[in-house]
């Protein structure tokens, strides 16, 4: 599996990435989620330029699935990972979350976190079995509670959602 750093001219596919892996939500009854915009190209373009926007490619090079994080509070927040439905179970969110989790020890982060739906199989129990912990409220550092706050006020809150942690070793 190649990952690599995104590519400028690849912008509007991570958002074909992300409508197509939302898609799924719709099949467990989350049709507000699977309708829900992509991450906006400046948003993504910010990520890219920060260094912190990777995707993971086919064996054309042509990108599959993306990770876009951000150092929050002394961790690695990995604010989306996308997989295209057509490349599901073969690997590349997990070669994703291994590349940020390498490249937040590089910068000397102590983790990775994310926030994520509970019950949904391809994210919470996804995510334990790939060795994140939930965080209990009083875990929660400063950004991650603003990170949380700003998905409660946009609706996500809907359904149940908790913050992960898988600590770098």
């Amino acid at each position: 599996m190649c990952i690599r750093s995104v590519l400028a001219s690849e912008l509007g596919v991570l958002q074909e990435i992300e409508r197509a892996a939302g898609g799924l939500f719709r099949e467990v009854g989350m049709v507000e989620v699977a309708d829900d915009e992509p991450l906006a190209l400046d948003v993504l373009e910010g990520y890219r330029r920060a260094g912190w926007a990777w995707v993971g490619c086919d064996p054309e090079d042509r990108p599959v699935g993306y990770l876009v994080a951000e150092p929050v509070d002394g961790a690695l927040h990995v604010e989306q990972v996308s997989v295209h439905p057509g490349a599901a179970r073969r690997g590349v969110g997990l070669a994703l979350l291994t590349y940020a989790q390498e490249r937040a020890r590089e910068e000397g982060l102590g983790g990775l976190t994310l926030t994520t739906f509970a019950q949904v199989p391809w994210n919470g129990p996804y995510y334990e079995r790939q060795g994140f912990r939930v965080l209990a409220a009083g875990e929660l550092t400063p950004g991650l509670r603003a990170i949380r706050a700003r998905e409660a006020e946009s609706g996500l809150d809907r359904w149940p959602r908790v913050c992960m942690r898988r600590d770098i070793a």
